[in-house]
């Protein structure tokens, strides 16, 4: 029986359990299949995607912390999947893009990776899906937003 509690209908909360249970059924295959972590594994979904990127722009692009962001990349390079070049534009930080064997490995885990979407989300109408990207794109736009607002101290009361 579901708790009737304000914290089972809290939506932060409603993410949170959804995101684990989500993240955490995809952590099992990512470890089993390639011995992946989720962090490694959002990199390189980064560098799959828009190729090389500093530690600084990974960070951003996948809302981790830079310690982890640091650690993925560290195992992402002891693997030969991804490997770290200077960066022409900034002297003081390098690029990380992935190695041969890095596009390799991506490309065999994105057929994976879409088709556990589409059992994640099977019985859901193409309109639902569309609606429910929206909503969460709305909802981590404001997050961002509310950030910025907590660091001049206003917690978007104004």
């Amino acid at each position: 029986m579901q708790p009737t509690s304000a914290l089972s209908r809290f939506l932060p909360y409603q993410l949170s359990l959804a995101s684990n249970a989500v993240s955490g059924r995809i952590a099992m295959e990512y470890r089993q299949r390639w011995g992946l972590s989720i962090p490694e594994w959002r990199v390189m979904a980064v560098l799959g995607d828009s190729g090389a990127r500093t530690q600084r722009d990974l960070t951003k692009r996948t809302l981790m912390d830079k310690v982890a962001v640091n650690r993925a990349c560290k195992v992402l390079e002891d693997r030969d999947l991804a490997r770290r070049t200077p960066n022409e534009q900034d002297g003081r930080s390098h690029l990380l893009e992935l190695t041969d064997a890095g596009r390799v490995m991506h490309s065999e885990i994105m057929p994976l990776a879409l088709e556990m979407e589409r059992q994640l989300f099977t019985g859901f109408s193409p309109e639902e899906l569309q609606l429910f990207r929206t909503l969460l794109e709305r909802a981590r736009l404001q997050a961002e937003g509310l950030a910025e607002d907590d660091l001049s101290g206003t917690y978007g009361v104004r």
